[in-house]
């Protein structure tokens, strides 16, 4: 009980994003002494806590009492009571029971007022109406409720034993429940109207059981196994007759001839037939009627379509006009009929329906509302799965989802969706309702004093408020040390930045070396690599004003034309083929607005770099720009926000080269290679995304294919499983265990990403499944060895493998194989791109 007070009052108040409940757990664990690997039952779990809770209560309300009977307010909130009223063996009895949980079975219903009714009548009741009764030796009982508690809860019975298999199977289908519950009819204080009510309805059903059966005969007609509405048989029946007549028999009018002969066909009138052209069996009094024209053989080889001639369905051979308009006048006239009665059937089912359903709407059975509040839902088998809950906030008028450490806002559409049932083995297995009028279960709570609402820690008592205030202090300075292992680790990245740039003559500019590959110039022994827009050739274009004013008017022009080459790359359309930010820092840099200073320092750094000595006009040019770098006084360039830009279009583009080898690997169905880099690169370009929406690349296409490589992985790793060999299974476990069950947690951290968290529960739902099938001992003993990690839903980042050190790339290599990478993607993938 102290665990549990201290646990709720840190979901009340504290500071953390989740509260680890592991200490009251291991309390609870020590009750159920059955084997780890065993997952206990719910319901039996449910009780056990309850029972605890109430039997901690009464030993404080004991020590308390002073002479008054003490109260329980587990008793007072969760039990009522129940009268029992039947007859055993001829004899009437009467009882009164307590209850706590109320236990429902879900196989054979389809709502919840079934599974109610079904419960409060137990074997054969007619007796209990009539004393002198021929039935009055059969036993039976009805249970009618005097109170119910404030909250009312239901235990549904989604399991039961198969004695065939030997094992327990989860019942999945669709069980609807209200979100306002009417308790009047099961009252006792309603007792006879309930019986006459429930008489009622039963007459209802039986009339509406006869009518089903009649519709029944009009929408399924015929003897055999296969059978049709009435209405389109007569239909069918009337479009033959109706058809246009033929005169020769399906088969005979077909000639075959020899390999390589044609046969013209005939193009005129066809005389009257002769008993032997006609067939042995047609009529040869009746001439056909009307004449037709010859059909023309259709022959599969030598024509490309059908004849128009031939007809494309069954005809009559022979039929006059007196006989086909008799049988179209009862033809039409019979569908008619049939169609008024079906019609008819169905309005007198709809009707019935109604009257059922609007047989507790008056007044008088609506004074016993209870309020739906919370659904706790398994998603799973028997023997495995995974819990979450729904509970609705009162105040905001709203359902919020708890699924372990993630709290999220949700909707009755999806409640519905999750546990109704028959939805991805999902389905509600107990049901938690409030009295609606009992408004002191909702309300707030009122400072005395001041009148105010009273909320998160003002509503706890001192002790409680003292314990949580403690864990919000040790919760502060974990975030302090956090911080500083953080702010040291940013300093070492820096020291390292640092030392890099660092010239080794120790000169005081930090001219980019190595740092800055993607400033340095092509080599002028390898034209290949130059390119149109490249230093040495905007140098060259400034040839003019080298010639007449000298290398610093050179650069200056130098430097203009080269900006305004960028600045137009800027405003080109950036496509997946064509990423212009690839192209040169200082793209990226105007995409993201960094500071002036920054990108005409950028821009001076390129023009100083070592390898711009081509000729003696670029090495000119080059120690004027050095010479530039060495004049910047440290207060006009912040070095450290500089230090940032760079090692921010570094990591961009790192984020591109494990993209594009984790596409390309993925293209060639090297899913255990390619994930890596698929994850590593979604991380990196979330890190830069949220820095700004030009910082990184299309994160719903990375999401994508992060999520169909782990989709694949884990259909191979099931494929493997269900082979049954020792070595494949083994293989299939570990690519689960390695690969696929450290990058869920990435997949769940973000609630919002609806996509991310089906595909988790497809994967998990793929291996559930199998708990249901006959297998292997030792394949059952690993797969329940297995599930646990699976169906963890903690969203703490596991470790997972670490990326090989990147290939490098010039920036036109690396520009022309991500363009040829991203024009190979399919346009239609799965989800609609």
């Amino acid at each position: 009980m102290r665990e549990l007070r201290q646990l709720f009052a840190l979901m009340v108040s504290s500071k953390r994003k989740y509260v680890d409940p592991s200490r009251a757990v291991e309390i609870l664990k020590d009750t159920f002494k059955s084997n780890d690997l065993q997952q206990q039952d719910v319901s039996e779990f449910t009780h056990k806590l309850l029972d605890w809770l109430e039997d901690a209560f009464q030993v404080k309300t004991e020590e308390e009492r002073d002479g008054e009977k003490p109260k329980n307010p587990m008793v007072e909130l969760f039990y009522g009571r129940f009268l029992a009223v039947g007859m055993h063996e001829g004899k009437k009895f009467e009882n009164s029971e307590m209850f706590g949980q109320y236990p429902l079975q879900v196989n054979g219903f389809k709502d919840l007022h079934e599974c109610l009714e079904a419960a409060m009548v137990e074997g054969e009741i007619e007796s209990l109406q009539a004393e002198n009764s021929a039935n009055s030796a059969k036993s039976g009982q009805e249970h009618w409720f005097t109170a119910l508690p404030p909250v009312l809860t239901f235990e549904l019975s989604r399991f039961e034993f198969n004695q065939a298999l030997g094992r327990p199977e989860k019942i999945h289908h669709k069980l609807e429940f209200p979100s306002v519950l009417y308790m009047d009819r099961y009252m006792d204080k309603n007792r006879e109207i309930t019986r006459i009510k429930r008489e009622e309805i039963r007459r209802l059903k039986d009339h509406l059981t006869v009518l089903q059966q009649r519709l029944e005969r009009y929408l399924s007609y015929g003897s055999g196994p296969k059978r049709f509405p009435l209405a389109d048989v007569l239909q069918y029946a009337l479009e033959f007759a109706s058809s246009k007549p033929v005169c020769t028999s399906p088969v005979d009018d077909v000639e075959t001839a020899p390999p390589g002969t044609t046969t013209a066909p005939q193009t005129t009138a066809r005389q009257e037939s002769s008993p032997m052209e006609q067939g042995p069996l047609a009529p040869t009094e009746a001439p056909c009627t009307p004449p037709l024209q010859r059909p023309v053989v259709h022959k599969p080889f030598t024509q490309s379509r059908v004849p128009p001639e031939i007809p494309m369905h069954p005809a009559p051979r022979h039929i006059t006009e007196d006989e086909l308009r008799v049988l179209e006048g009862c033809l039409h006239r019979w569908r008619m009929e049939v169609e008024n009665d079906t019609r008819d059937l169905q309005e007198s089912i709809a009707r019935l329906h109604r009257t059922i359903d609007l047989m507790y709407t008056d007044k008088t059975m609506m004074q016993v509302p209870y309020r739906l509040h919370a659904v706790l839902v398994h998603e799973g088998q028997a023997n495995a799965g995974h819990y979450w809950a729904y509970i609705h906030d009162h105040h905001h008028e709203r359902w919020m989802k708890y699924n372990d450490i993630a709290v999220t806002k949700s909707s009755w559409e999806e409640l519905e969706r999750d546990s109704f049932g028959g939805y991805r083995n999902a389905s509600a297995y107990c049901l938690m309702y409030i009295n609606d009028t009992e408004r002191y279960l909702i309300e707030e709570e009122f400072d005395k004093e001041t009148g105010q609402i009273l909320t998160g820690m003002n509503t706890l008592p001192c002790d409680l408020k003292e314990y949580v205030r403690d864990d919000n202090r040790r919760f502060e300075k974990e975030l302090q040390e956090w911080d500083a292992q953080q702010e040291k680790k940013a300093q070492q990245e820096k020291m390292e930045i640092h030392t890099t740039q660092r010239e080794p003559t120790g000169a005081s500019t930090s001219v980019q070396g190595k740092e800055l590959e993607y400033l340095e110039q092509p080599s002028a022994k390898d034209p290949s690599k130059v390119c149109e827009g490249d230093t040495a050739r905007t140098v060259s274009k400034a040839a003019t004003e080298y010639e007449d004013r000298g290398p610093e008017a050179a650069l200056q022009a130098a430097f203009t034309a080269e900006y305004s080459r960028l600045v137009r790359l800027a405003q080109e359309d950036t496509t997946l083929e064509n990423d212009n930010r690839l192209k040169h820092v200082v793209v990226y840099f105007l995409h993201n607005e960094a500071p002036k200073k920054i990108i005409e320092r950028t821009l001076l750094e390129q023009f100083a770099d070592r390898n711009l000595n081509f000729d003696e006009r670029c090495r000119s040019v080059m120690k004027i720009a050095r010479a530039k770098l060495e004049l910047i006084k440290p207060k006009e360039v912040n070095m450290e926000e500089y230090e940032k830009w760079h090692h921010e279009y570094r990591m961009f583009r790192e984020m591109t080269v494990c993209v594009m080898i984790g596409l390309e690997l993925f293209q060639k169905k090297s899913y255990n290679e390619a994930l890596m880099y698929l994850i590593h690169a979604y991380q990196y370009n979330k890190e830069l995304l949220s820095k700004g929406i030009y910082r990184g690349h299309d994160e719903e296409l990375m999401s994508h294919y992060r999520r169909e490589c782990l989709l694949k992985l884990n259909e191979h790793a099931a494929a493997l499983f269900e082979s049954g060999d020792d070595q494949e299974v083994e293989e299939g476990l570990t690519t689960m265990n390695e690969l696929v069950v450290p990058c869920l947690p990435l997949l769940l951290v973000d609630e919002m990403e609806e996509k991310d968290i089906v595909a988790v529960e497809d994967m998990r739902n793929r291996w559930c499944s199998y708990l249901g099938q006959e297998m292997e001992p030792n394949l059952q003993e690993k797969l329940t060895d297995f599930l646990p990690k699976l169906l963890d839903c903690s969203t703490e980042i596991k470790a997972f493998r670490e990326l090989p050190k990147l290939p490098s790339f010039s920036t036109h290599e690396l520009c022309e194989r991500f363009a040829r990478v991203m024009a190979s993607l399919s346009r239609t993938p799965a989800d609609g791109r």
